[in-house]
């Protein structure tokens, strides 16, 4: 019985379809796609073992040691672990890497075990990636991206929340934006963070849209990149500038910093540990900006930084923050926003307060 194949990649991503994805884990990590759980047909040990075997001995004997070692109670368990996620998700697809034997013998043995016929990508998570690659690149030249711009703490984020056409980049890259915009969790790899920025570009194209609100960003967010074809727009589109007080901002980046970082390591962590490995990171994180602060400033920040977090410990008042996170806004943060952006002035089409720069963005661009 020929099992059948799916090839409608468009409608497979789009849709956020349930993926079974049964290649290893070592290949699952190195890059996947938002609706992906990862089941092995073998694992990396299994793989590693079955690749030395294809090597030396060729194709039908690296098949004859694979079925060695994934029979009996071994074979059962991993198709316990498929029928668990259809039965979830009966509406799902699976995946190898090309579409070939894994993803092929996967299926049968579901087909065989439980009667349940259950498709296959036609072509596996190869072509996925390839087919995203190449809508990332159509919706850089159909997109007109509008940028978000403005000093660190100035709200961009909230902004963009309350928008439809945009895309949050710092909530795909895991990634706050700045040396203290870590998360207890690392960021997800380069090909995971192209493939969800693709499909979220790809939903905003299958909304009839032809604009969207982006933050203004570096090259890289974290410690991962922008890829260049979207980049190349972004740096050539016009820039709006968000602008709030200086109390505000300290507001908002002691919202971000304190509350919920702490609450993000606490939640991971527990409440002691979370308490010790937030502070480690703060501390950690002004010593990364040493030389540009400079010895003396540096020292500054430290101690005030290293006094709020007793008082927080001894009392639970983290008020005592707002006094670094003030001074490195204004002494730190905002000469480097200055120098960026005076070489991007020729961009700048407007520049106002958060309900401001809403107004503009719908009586300008129908954007809401």
């Amino acid at each position: 019985m020929e099992l059948p194949q799916i090839d409608d990649y468009h409608s497979i991503l789009l849709n956020d379809t349930p993926l079974l994805d049964v290649r290893a884990p070592v290949e699952f990590d190195q890059g996947s796609f938002p609706a992906a759980e990862n089941y092995p047909l073998i694992n990396n040990e299994e793989r590693e073992a079955i690749g030395i075997r294809y090597k030396n001995l060729g194709q039908d004997e690296a098949i004859k040691l694979g079925h060695e070692l994934v029979r009996d109670e071994v074979k059962s368990q991993r198709v316990q672990h498929w029928q668990n996620f259809f039965e979830h998700h009966p509406q799902g697809v699976l995946y190898c890497f090309r579409g070939g034997m894994r993803s092929k013998i996967s299926q049968q043995w579901i087909y065989e075990q439980t009667g349940t016929i259950y498709p296959r990508v036609k072509g596996g998570y190869k072509a996925m990636r390839r087919f995203l690659i190449d809508e990332l690149e159509k919706s850089a030249q159909q997109l007109q991206p509008i940028m978000l711009g403005g000093r660190t703490g100035i709200g961009k984020t909230v902004l963009l929340q309350q928008l439809d056409q945009q895309i949050d980049l710092e909530g795909i890259y895991h990634h706050r934006g700045s040396v203290f915009g870590k998360h207890v969790t690392p960021q997800p790899s380069q090909i995971d963070i192209e493939n969800r920025l693709s499909i979220e570009l790809l939903k905003i194209r299958s909304k009839q849209y032809s604009q969207i609100v982006l933050e203004d960003e570096g090259t890289n967010i974290g410690s991962r990149a922008i890829p260049d074809v979207l980049f190349a727009r972004m740096k050539q589109s016009p820039l709006i500038l968000l602008q709030a007080s200086i109390d505000e901002r300290i507001e908002i980046t002691f919202q971000e910093y304190i509350i919920e970082s702490l609450a993000e390591h606490q939640q991971h962590n527990g409440d002691e540990a979370g308490f010790e490995s937030w502070a480690e990171q703060l501390q950690t994180s002004i010593d990364k900006i040493q030389r540009r602060l400079g010895g003396v400033r540096h020292r500054e920040l430290k101690t005030l930084l290293t006094d709020a977090i007793h008082v927080q410990k001894s009392s639970g008042n983290a008020e005592a923050h707002k006094d670094w996170i003030k001074i490195l806004l204004v002494d730190y943060y905002d000469p480097m926003y200055d120098f960026q952006t005076e070489k991007k002035l020729d961009r700048v089409v407007f520049r106002g307060s958060q309900e401001e720069v809403l107004g503009y963005l719908s009586e300008q661009y129908n954007i809401s």
